[in-house]
């Protein structure tokens, strides 16, 4: 008896062609004796698509080939079912694969996707949208919505905007975080909003973060100045230094005493003043090494 699986990909995700990669995962499926049907995403009525076709074809597993956006997107149409998530990381933004440790080769990709085990793992509702991995508030916002407006893709054109960026940077913003019934303000250059560990350049924002522990954090940067930002892409992220404070919750308010950048999983939200946050625990399964 065949199993059947779905095969989801974002033909334009990461820039990079998908053609040998729908290939190889149509030449496992067939040795691993899997029915295995593919549909790519166009940006329209795709949630609904995904519905549809796992209601046609009622898969045992789906499997993503796209980032953090597709994986998210393939999560909410799949909501309300019992199915597992597999990830072959095909994005710009492939944070998750990078904090699962997924491997770098397709062939150990679809092995992990298609055939092992998997977690369950929390997912955040923030102001009633879904996060995955990291969304947040200030510095790394405004340089996502920069890379999202700049021509040039890839390392370089992040660099670049992370130059542009921290040059540009105003005055920082004042928070108001109501967490673990306690209210608290700071002053803040940026507040992460962590389902996990690092960022898909592999920096580790937040340490002690767990995908499936019920709670989330919100790592508070106080300043941004050029000692920290070295020693947090170094991968020496100071837990004990005064200029970061986390609070690990599983729900939240925060409140800014001015409009301030905001970005959920890679994806630019435009300016926010109020957060309402909370976890979704055991909201996805998801194949993992």
């Amino acid at each position: 008896m065949k199993k059947n699986a779905l095969f989801i990909v974002n033909p334009i995700s990461g820039d990079l062609d998908k053609s040998d990669l729908i290939e190889a995962a149509q030449e496992f499926a067939a040795v691993n004796n899997i029915n295995l049907n593919v549909y790519e995403t166009t940006g329209k009525n795709d949630i609904k698509n995904i519905q549809n076709l796992y209601n046609e074809f009622q898969p045992e597993r789906i499997i993503v080939a796209g980032g953090d956006g597709t994986i998210k997107m393939t999560a909410e149409a799949m909501e309300n079912h019992n199915v597992i998530i597999g990830i072959i990381p095909a994005g710009s933004a492939n944070g998750l694969s990078v904090d699962l440790n997924l491997p770098a080769t397709i062939e150990e990709n679809l092995k992990i996707a298609f055939l092992h085990h998997y977690i369950e793992m929390d997912m955040i509702c923030i102001n009633g949208k879904k996060s995955i991995h990291l969304s947040d508030l200030g510095l790394n916002a405004d340089l996502v919505k920069n890379y999202e407006q700049s021509d040039l893709r890839g390392f370089w054109g992040y660099a670049m905007q992370a130059f542009t960026t921290l040059k540009d940077s105003g005055d920082p913003f004042t928070a108001s975080i109501t967490a673990n019934n306690k209210t608290v303000k700071h002053v803040a250059r940026m507040i992460v909003v962590a389902n996990s560990k690092k960022y898909g350049t592999g920096v580790t924002i937040n340490p002690n973060g767990a995908m499936n522990d019920g709670k989330f954090e919100l790592v508070i940067l106080k300043s941004l100045d050029l000692l920290l930002i070295g020693k947090i892409i170094t991968g020496n992220m100071p837990i004990d230094s005064d200029d970061i404070v986390i609070i690990s919750t599983d729900k939240a308010e925060i409140k800014t005493d001015k409009p301030v950048s905001f970005q959920i999983d890679g994806e630019y939200c435009g300016e926010q003043t109020s957060l309402e946050i909370h976890i979704l625990h055991k909201q996805m399964k998801l194949a993992v090494p």
